[in-house]
């Protein structure tokens, strides 16, 4: 069995992770087998650098390794893409033409993105999957292949073929073995390792001098949840270390090039992280205060439903929702988030103590005003309200001057 620093070493897996070591461990157990292997995992996560090792330490790496992106191709050439085609068979067909399956004989087969094949082509991927067998489009002669099939997905096969859109027998013929890639924010450890990995190359590449990221700076990276995993944070490095060239790389930096990343889709993504470049603490307080005020915006909502007697009812035909009467009586739960002493309304204490939710409003945007310097608009979208509404709690709470409003 390989060692498994070599195979780290050798295959250019970057990470010490406990995810990346079971990874690790995987590649080293089913590489020398001659098995169908399926490979998941988020975008970005490095699906095709695992299939590439699993040949490299296999029985068939000196042979060729075909990489196929299934989702690049059009429906309606895939099948000559894969098996090929013969002379005359369609138009433009000017030649006979080898598949990738025929030019992967005695190698490796790469199939990326699996879950876009069509459900006609999965039919013969599946005959080839089982006895090497298949036909050139236009030809009735049967050829036989020998290669190794290893695929990759980002998106969930059984629920695929729940909806009918992948074949039952072709995903349990690909998932005899399968191996899972951890996505970044599962894996946060290894940022650190990532970072210098990919500023050393490129500076190298590009004959920058390399100065080094601050601590804070990858502090600040380790706060964001990189939705795009390995890839993005590759280009972000390199994004950074070009605009910064021959500089250290600041949190200000970070936060700088993030907070434009964020801005770009935070009006339609509140879940996205406020960065910011303080201590972990008070940015852990912050996100806290955030999360409290838009908590306490969904229970006021419900509670005047509630109390009015009225329910929420989704109307799929006009895409809005009705109010409906409550036929039947609804108690309100004992225990609540929110207590009510002398007219004043408190947040329980086994929550953050007793605080006024009206204070907790007031912190909420004080804050979110200061991050975004006091832009209203990009406060009032992270917050979850109206620009008219922050207006309206602006003036009530006395955190600035009257806002006069231009007609």
């Amino acid at each position: 069995m390989l060692e498994m620093q070599r195979l780290q070493k050798q295959s250019g897996i970057i990470g010490s992770s406990l995810g990346i070591r079971q990874v690790l461990e995987m590649i080293t157990q089913v590489s020398p087998v001659d098995i169908s292997v399926l490979v998941t995992g988020e975008s970005g996560t490095g699906k095709e650098v695992v299939a590439k090792s699993i040949h490299k330490f296999s029985k068939r790496s000196n042979e060729e390794m075909v990489v196929v992106n299934c989702g690049a191709i059009p429906e309606g050439i895939i099948e000559s893409e894969l098996f090929g085609h013969k002379r005359g068979s369609f138009t433009g067909a000017g030649d006979d033409r080898k598949g990738y399956f025929e030019q992967a004989n005695k190698g490796t087969i790469f199939l990326d993105e699996i879950g876009e094949t069509p459900l006609e082509t999965q039919v013969k991927l599946l005959r080839v999957l089982e006895s090497g067998e298949f036909m050139r489009v236009g030809e009735a002669k049967t050829r036989k292949t020998d290669v190794r099939v290893i695929a990759a997905t980002n998106k969930s096969l059984s629920e695929l073929v729940k909806n009918g859109e992948f074949r039952q027998d072709l995903y349990f013929r690909l998932k005899t073995v399968m191996v899972r890639l951890p996505s970044l924010r599962e894996r946060v450890e290894d940022i650190n390792a990532f970072i210098e990995r990919f500023a050393l190359e490129f500076t190298r590449e590009n004959d920058i001098r390399y100065r080094g990221f601050t601590p804070d700076a990858i502090r600040l990276m380790k706060q964001y949840v990189w939705p795009g995993n390995v890839r993005e944070l590759k280009h972000f490095v390199e994004k950074v270390l070009v605009l910064e060239r021959g500089e250290r790389i600041t949190a200000e930096v970070v936060s700088r090039e993030l907070t434009d990343v964020l801005s770009d889709d935070i009006s339609s993504n509140t879940a996205l992280p406020i960065v910011i470049p303080k201590s972990s603490d008070k940015a852990e307080i912050d996100l806290i205060l955030r999360q409290l005020f838009m908590l306490k915006q969904d229970t006021e909502i419900i509670q005047k439903l509630l109390v009015g007697g009225s329910a929420v009812n989704s109307n799929p035909t006009a895409g809005l929702a009705e109010i409906q009467p409550i036929k039947q009586s609804i108690q309100m739960p004992e225990k609540s988030m929110e207590i009510v002493e002398e007219g004043y309304r408190f947040i329980r204490d086994d929550a953050i103590g007793d605080m006024l939710i009206k204070d907790l409003e007031k912190e909420a945007i004080k804050r979110t005003l200061k991050y975004f310097n006091n832009n209203r608009r990009k406060t009032a979208s992270s917050l979850g309200m109206s620009e008219r509404t922050l207006y309206r709690k602006i003036e009530e709470f006395g955190i600035e001057p009257k806002i006069k409003r231009s007609v």
